[in-house]
């Protein structure tokens, strides 16, 4: 049977919503039977075990999505989603790959975290050239913690008439206190420039401190994120508003050759020399490699051909950055 500190475990993983460490208890568990010579009810065990991650799989996929539809004004401020992605389907640097991990555990153990008076990193600021992740990590963040997605629409936000602007910020700070998810900022050096950069002054100062005072007094069980390629133009007050700073830089050689290898997968031919890919690849982005990569494969399907070489390679990764260039 399974130990006090076990059964301890198992529901302390419950309370806090971390199935990872309850199926993980779980299973240690199953292999304790095991050991003790109870195969059969360590195999019911195992069956219940894979039964249960059957069932949180397929119920994924049929969540209900009420708080994904913002109603009134709301809607047109905001779109909603639930992503699927999580952080493995991404290639990122070491460093980034910890800071967003801890982000996620840190999330998971939200109750714990806030009975002793702290709460988890909530206010993420991720700045970096275009096409490096940083979209598609707002997605991920949510899906890790089966979130919606809610991005902000900065068309509909910033309007031209006196003091609108800062009320229609105040609504998405108020939805993020009502119903928890991830609030994205795409381009946020639109509201977020340094003061005295924009042309209608006076407005635009109006706005931002706003958003200062918003985001400081901001105490939501919600995940603010906002993203930025061009941080040198922010304003200098906003970096202190944010819990963390994750920053994001083209890829690297072997980073180049990981996100090539994932799209291609198996229709890469097997005589690709890796090391030349990358340095025909050096200065895209990661949106950049999976495009181009994409067009490989489509050229490879309508010549009939079962494979992509490496010199399939070489006329999107062109393309890709003459695009850039303009």
């Amino acid at each position: 049977m399974a130990s006090a500190q076990q059964i301890k475990a198992l529901l302390t993983s419950h309370i806090e919503g971390d199935n990872e460490h309850f199926f993980a208890v779980a299973m240690q568990v199953a292999a304790h039977e095991a050991k003790l010579g109870h195969g059969k009810l360590a195999e019911e065990l195992r069956d219940l075990i894979d039964q249960a991650k059957a069932h949180m799989s397929a119920s994924w996929s049929k969540r209900p999505t009420p708080i994904a539809r913002p109603t009134g004004d709301l809607a047109g401020l905001l779109d909603a989603s639930y992503p699927k992605i999580l952080l493995k389907d991404m290639v990122l640097g070491e460093r980034l790959k910890e800071q967003l991990a801890r982000i996620v555990r840190e999330h998971r153990q939200y109750a714990k975290i806030r009975a002793h008076g702290l709460s988890p990193r909530r206010k993420l600021l991720l700045i970096g050239p275009p096409g490096t992740g940083k979209t598609m990590t707002a997605s991920a963040l949510a899906g890790e913690l089966g979130l919606p997605l809610f991005r902000v629409k900065l068309d509909a936000l910033i309007t031209k008439f006196l003091g609108e602007t800062a009320a229609k910020l105040r609504l998405v700070f108020d939805a993020a206190t009502e119903t928890r998810g991830v609030y994205f900022f795409d381009e946020f050096d639109a509201i977020a420039s340094q003061r005295g950069l924009t042309g209608d002054v006076g407005e635009m100062r109006r706005v931002l401190n706003s958003f200062l005072q918003m985001i400081e007094q901001d105490d939501s069980d919600s995940l603010i994120v906002a993203a930025t390629n061009h941080p040198e133009i922010l304003d200098y007050a906003v970096f202190r508003r944010f819990d963390d700073l994750l920053e994001y830089t083209l890829p690297c050689s072997q980073e180049i050759i990981n996100t090539i290898k994932n799209r291609l997968g198996s229709i890469a031919a097997p005589n690709i020399n890796w090391q030349a890919v990358a340095k025909a690849a050096e200065s895209l982005s990661y949106a950049d490699l999976t495009r181009a990569a994409d067009e490989a494969i489509k050229d490879a399907l309508i010549h009939d051909r079962t494979q992509v070489a490496e010199f399939d390679l070489q006329r999107p990764f062109e393309d890709r950055r003459s695009i850039r260039m303009k």
